[in-house]
């Protein structure tokens, strides 16, 4: 055939991507099992299913950017049986009740979401080697108070310290404290977090591994030693929830060495006091609650000075900036 004889019905024409109408109309998914994210490895998700399977998973477009982070109580649809080749596909994520959030730094509003559903937020910190940073506890506190955790103090290592001026310092805030040290206080630890979903969180070296391989016997978390400068290691890498013996989970995260908190305000903070809030209304607007600030009317109120000396001390923690020892 001659190119002159060729014509328009010879001509290739890429079909369109799709001969269906778009519809912003999504799926109900109402056959979708409900699950909670244990673990997060690029953009994979291992669930345990209410069923008891353990699958993995990865997300529906549907979901847009919304992170999803362990402790998530998601609905998710596809193979869902368990085997090696099996893959879920997360398709909701459901109202979460609490959620542990950090930034990069004091300066990023953006928020990462850490670890949502948990109850409680354990701050571990040794009391020698790496030596104890009190900033970096009253952080993990206001994240706490921020996120809808309740916190718990972890002091390890007594065998090498006292835990008197700590436990003291944290005293006024109603914050309750375990002590442990050479096999000691581990099961009194263990007792607080039987039921609960539980968030251990510290820097670096300070002993959370050893905690986390003490209360799930099998858990065989990487255990590292401190550096000669004071600094720990990081050993855990990933963040991961495991279910305890008793009942109830901990969910063990790598080491950190800062905490921003960039999108805290104030008031979201001075929320989790309730004797201090209401005292507070009475300032007047836009007041920092700060030491010295003029007119602020907690310097008048009714209230324990220890306490409010304690809150002053989160906000100016927050005020701040970068994480000091």
């Amino acid at each position: 055939m001659s190119p002159r004889e060729l014509d328009e019905d010879d001509v290739r024409v890429r079909p369109a991507r799709s001969s269906r109408p778009r519809t912003r109309t999504r799926p109900a998914h109402e056959e979708a099992a409900a699950a909670t994210v244990v673990t997060v490895d690029r953009g994979r998700y291992r669930l345990r299913v209410d069923n008891g399977a353990v699958i993995t998973s990865i997300r529906a477009r549907e979901l847009g950017r919304r992170a999803v982070v362990v402790g998530d109580r998601v609905a998710v649809v596809g193979d869902l049986t368990g085997g090696p080749d099996a893959l879920g596909r997360i398709v909701r994520i459901e109202p979460r009740t609490s959620l542990l959030r950090r930034t990069p730094d004091d300066n990023d509003p953006v928020e990462r979401a850490v670890v949502a559903n948990a109850d409680l937020l354990v701050v571990v910190t040794a009391l020698a080697d790496p030596p104890p940073r009190p900033r970096l506890v009253d952080r993990c506190l206001v994240a706490a108070y921020d996120g809808g955790l309740e916190p718990l103090l972890c002091l390890t290592k007594s065998d090498l310290a006292p835990a008197d001026d700590l436990l003291a310092l944290y005293r006024p805030l109603g914050v309750e404290a375990v002590v442990t040290g050479a096999g000691s206080g581990v099961q009194e630890l263990a007792g607080r977090l039987a039921g609960r979903i539980s968030v251990l969180f510290g820097q670096s070296g300070v002993g959370k591994s050893t905690l986390v391989n003490q209360l799930v016997p099998d858990a065989q978390r990487a255990v590292g030693d401190v550096s000669g400068i004071g600094k720990g290691r990081h050993t855990s890498s990933s963040v991961i929830a495991l279910e305890l013996p008793g009942g109830g989970t901990v969910i063990d995260t790598p080491g950190v060495r800062s905490f921003g908190l960039g999108a805290v305000t104030p008031e979201r903070v001075l929320a989790a006091f309730p004797d201090l809030a209401e005292a507070a209304a009475h300032c007047p607007p836009g007041c920092s609650h700060l030491p010295g600030t003029t007119g602020c009317a907690l310097d008048a109120a009714d209230v324990s000075p220890a306490r409010l000396d304690s809150l002053r001390r989160l906000l100016v923690t927050l005020a701040e900036g970068a994480v000091g020892s």
